[in-house]
């Protein structure tokens, strides 16, 4: 670790790059960067790893350990700036979760900054960014085996893209926006392959304004979560402006939720804190192989009368298999649905509980068809025998089918 700090310090007097030959480095705390490129010969030939050490006692931060990662400085001492990390592995020996630690490969604060071409494993988070920052480009990198998530964009993290990045096995949501305290805006996560996150979800964001998740692979959620979630929850800030997802592909999603008893969907919308009456629309997406529902919207039975989610807009949507339903609505509020193609549902096109008062008005929850909402079971379509009025057909637990697999329109 002192080597590297003196190259750092060499390199950023002279204007120079860092250049980390082949090799394995032992670091065992953190290397603060600011201002400075470092590249090595590649990810499979430069590696640096480090042991995860026991603090004597915890640090200012609430860390009880340390161990190897690259770390912007904090923001409330301004950030890191200008930082560009690429063509190395990071390879931690974090052996459990806590949350108070900061044992990530990258972490801290650090705007105009990239970070392509890592190889990170066996650290808590792989990128866990605290902002405020911005102008941040996570590209080409390969994050496996995490403790918690492979990326975070926590607390005010603005103009930033994670794309082109391959997620395996982690221990919480694989790439996640969560707006605690400061909102996250104007971000995208794109073209990214995020694979079996053992608990929690593929792609999540947590309020915030003007965010995109764009033309992602999402496949194989294990436990409590999805391939693609949006929740007003952990104590996010609301979600405002626009939130879209587009263009993406789920395969063999939608986990079996214990503490509910039910299953999730592919993708599912979460108003636990706040309402969620943002311009959220949902356009081109595809639904392959969904193991209960491609489609829920839920409010949690505590909270059941206080939050909606209103207006969300499902547009060019194709659904290939479902265990149970296409849509599964467990709140009050509102959607609506155009060219929205289903086919090989196993259960009713639409699973409709409301808010669980089933008035006699039928439910709290709207569905809207703009038209061209084709398929379901058989030649009916899958939406039309549920919308008016809007009836309430509320069964979360109908006998589970197996989806056929996914095969050419």
């Amino acid at each position: 670790a002192d080597a590297f700090d003196r190259a750092i310090a060499h390199a950023k007097r002279r204007n120079l790059t860092v250049y980390i030959p082949p090799g394995t480095y032992q670091v065992n705390r953190h290397i603060i960067v600011d201002d400075v490129t470092i590249e090595g010969a590649g990810n499979w030939h430069t590696v640096v790893k480090g042991r995860q050490v026991t603090l004597d006692r915890p640090a200012p931060d609430g860390s009880v350990h340390t161990g190897v990662g690259f770390y912007g400085k904090d923001a409330a001492d301004g950030g890191s700036r200008g930082v560009h990390l690429s063509g190395f592995a990071i390879e931690g020996d974090v052996r459990e979760r806590v949350d108070t630690d900061q044992v990530n490969g990258v972490g801290g604060a650090m705007s105009d900054s990239t970070i392509t071409g890592l190889h990170i494993r066996h650290t808590k988070v792989g990128l866990w960014f605290d902002g405020p920052m911005s102008n941040v480009r996570v590209s080409g990198n390969i994050v496996v085996d995490q403790i918690a998530d492979a990326l975070n964009f926590h607390t005010g993290v603005t103009s930033s893209t994670v794309s082109d990045n391959f997620v395996r096995n982690t221990g919480d949501d694989g790439l996640a926006m969560w707006s605690e305290k400061t909102a996250n805006a104007r971000n995208t996560f794109t073209r990214n392959t995020v694979q079996s996150p053992v608990l929690a979800n593929g792609i999540a964001v947590y309020g915030g304004t003007d965010n995109t998740v764009s033309d992602n692979l999402v496949a194989d959620p294990v436990r409590e979560g999805s391939a693609l979630h949006a929740g007003s929850r952990f104590g996010a800030e609301a979600f405002t402006g626009a939130l879209r997802f587009t263009d993406n592909t789920t395969v063999r999603a939608g986990t079996y939720e214990l503490n509910w008893n039910i299953g999730l969907g592919a993708i599912w919308l979460y108003a636990l804190d706040k309402d969620i009456d943002a311009d959220v629309r949902i356009t081109g997406d595809r639904y392959l192989d969904s193991t209960y529902n491609a489609i829920m919207l839920v409010s949690d039975y505590a909270v059941k009368d206080l939050y909606a989610i209103e207006g969300v807009r499902f547009k060019d949507v194709r659904i290939d298999g479902t265990g149970t339903s296409a849509v599964s609505a467990r709140v009050k509020g509102s959607a609506s649905f155009e060219n929205v193609d289903a086919r090989n549902v196993g259960a009713v096109g639409v699973n409709n509980c409301g808010s669980f008062n089933f008035p006699a008005s039928g439910s709290e929850f709207t569905l809207t068809d703009l038209g061209g909402n084709d398929g379901g079971r058989g030649t009916q379509s899958w939406l039309a025998p549920w919308l008016l009025p809007n009836t309430i057909t509320c069964d979360d637990r109908p006998p589970v089918v197996a989806p056929p697999a996914p095969s050419t329109w």
